[in-house]
C-alpha cells in the first residue's frame, strides 16, 4: 500500500503529485551528487491544496510530504517515491518526522506567534530527511499578521523548503500567496468509491460502509468514523430526531440544550487524552522532578500550554457541533428531495419515516427557511457567538419555518 491509496476517488491529483516527486527526488539526487537534474521540473516550492470538506486535500498533502521524504531502495531505481512503508515515509504520515512541520488552528486563528518558529525553521536545511517540509492544514485561518509571516517565507523560500497549504477554496488565502503557489484542487469522490475504500481498508461491511458514505455525501473521515464508531452512529441518530422535537418552545430549548452539551462531551472525550499526554511530554522537555516539580522559570511556559489546550477545546466544541448542523441540513435537504418529487441521492435513507413526516406537515418554502437558518446558526458559531445561543435561535426557527 502506497501513500497514494489514501487518496480516494483523486487519481489525477495522485498522478500530479507522483510526478512532481519523482522529480523532486531527482533535484536532491542531482545536489548530492553529479547526476543531472530534470529538465523541465514538475516540482515546485509551494503548493496550494484546496477543495471541498472531506475531500481529502490535507490527506493529500500529507502523502505528498511522505513521498518528499521516501528513503526506499525502490526508489533509487527509478520507482515512484511515496512507497508507505519506509521510515520516512511512515515517520510522515504519522506526524513525528523531523524535518515535516505541521501547522494546525488551534483557536479560531493561526497566529503570528504561532507560526514564529515554523517560518524560522522554513529557512533551515532539512536535518535527516530529503526536504524541509511545511504543511500548514488551515491556511484559511492564517490571520494577517501570521499570513504574512508566510509570504516572506513562501516569497524567498531556502533551496530544499516545501511549503504545503490547505485550504477549502482558493479564495479563502491571500491572492499574493496563492499567486506564488502551484494549485491542486480536489473534488468530492463519489459514494461508491469511499464505500470502496471502507471496505477494503477499514474492513467494514459492505452494507454498512454504503450506508456510511452515503450519510456523509463522500466526506472520507466522516464516513470512516460513522462506519467505525458505533458512539458517532448514536450522535447522528440523535440529531436526525431533532426535526420532530421542536413542536413547542420548551422542545426547541430543551433540544438546543442537549445539542450543545453533546457537542461539549465530544470535545471533551477527544481533548483530555490529547491534553495528557501534552502536558507530560512538555513537563519531560523542561525537567520536572519526580514528583511533578517543575523546574524555576517554566510556569510560563506550563500556562502557555494551559492557554492552547483551552482553545482548542473551543474549536473541538464548536467543530463537533458544525457536524451536527452538517448532519441537520442534509436531513432538510432529503425532505425537499421527497417534496419536489424526487429520491435520487438521498443522504438518510436510514431516517425515511422522518423525512417523509416532515414533508408531508410543511412546505418546500418552509424547508428552504429552515436550511438558510441552519446556516445562519454555522455563521454565528464562526463570529464565536455563544453556541447555545445560535443554536436556540437556530431551532426556534426550525419550529417556525
Amino acid at each position: 500500500m502506497t501513500v497514494w491509496d489514501d487518496l480516494v476517488g483523486q487519481e489525477r491529483v495522485s498522478e500530479q503529485l507522483a510526478a512532481a516527486a519523482r522529480d523532486a527526488d531527482a533535484l536532491v539526487t542531482a545536489a548530492t551528487s553529479d547526476a543531472p537534474p530534470p529538465e523541465a521540473s514538475k516540482m515546485t516550492h509551494a503548493w496550494l491544496f484546496t477543495g471541498p470538506p472531506g475531500a481529502g486535500h490535507i490527506q493529500a498533502a500529507r502523502a505528498f510530504a511522505a513521498a518528499l521524504q521516501c528513503v526506499s531502495p525502490d526508489r533509487a531505481l527509478g520507482g515512484v517515491p511515496g512507497c508507505g512503508f519506509c521510515d520516512g515515509c511512515h515517520t510522515a504520515l504519522i506526524g513525528t518526522h523531523a524535518d515535516v512541520t505541521t501547522v494546525a488552528a488551534v483557536g479560531t486563528q493561526i497566529l503570528a506567534e504561532d507560526m514564529r518558529d515554523t517560518v524560522r525553521k522554513s529557512f533551515t536545511s532539512p536535518a535527516t530527511g530529503r526536504w524541509q517540509v511545511i504543511l500548514v492544514e488551515d491556511a484559511e485561518r492564517l490571520n494577517e499578521k501570521s499570513a504574512n509571516a508566510v509570504l516572506k517565507a513562501v516569497e524567498e523560500p531556502a533551496p530544499r523548503t516545501v511549503w504545503l497549504l490547505c485550504a477549502p477554496s482558493i479564495e479563502d488565502v491571500l491572492p499574493t500567496i496563492r499567486s506564488r503557489c502551484r494549485h491542486l484542487n480536489l473534488s468530492t469522490p463519489s459514494v461508491e468509491a469511499v464505500a470502496d475504500m471502507l471496505v477494503r481498508r477499514e474492513g467494514v461491511e459492505p452494507g454498512v460502509a454504503a450506508a456510511a458514505a452515503r450519510a456523509t455525501q463522500g466526506h472520507v473521515d466522516r464516513a470512516r468514523r460513522l462506519a467505525t464508531d458505533p458512539a458517532a452512529r448514536e450522535r447522528r441518530a440523535a440529531v436526525l430526531k431533532l426535526p420532530l422535537r421542536v413542536d413547542d418552545v420548551g422542545g426547541c430549548l430543551k433540544a438546543a440544550q442537549e445539542l450543545v452539551d453533546a457537542a461539549a462531551e465530544d470535545a471533551k472525550a477527544l481533548a483530555e487524552e490529547l491534553d495528557a499526554k501534552e502536558t507530560e511530554e512538555l513537563k519531560a522537555a523542561l525537567g520536572a522532578a519526580q514528583g511533578g516539580r517543575l523546574p524555576r522559570g517554566t510556569a510560563g511556559v506550563m500556562k502557555d500550554l494551559e492557554d492552547k489546550q483551552k482553545r482548542r477545546r473551543t474549536r473541538t466544541q464548536r467543530d463537533s457541533l458544525d457536524l451536527a448542523l452538517t448532519d441537520l441540513t442534509a436531513f432538510y435537504r432529503d425532505v425537499l428531495a421527497l417534496q419536489l418529487g424526487s429520491r435520487v441521492a438521498m443522504a438518510n435513507t436510514d431516517a425515511e419515516d422522518a423525512l417523509e413526516r416532515i414533508a408531508r406537515s410543511s412546505s418546500p418554502e418552509a424547508t428552504l427557511r429552515r436550511i438558510e437558518a441552519i446556516g445562519a446558526c454555522r455563521d454565528a458559531l464562526d463570529r464565536n457567538v455563544a453556541p447555545l445561543l445560535a443554536v436556540e435561535a437556530m431551532t426556534m426557527a426550525l419550529r417556525a419555518g
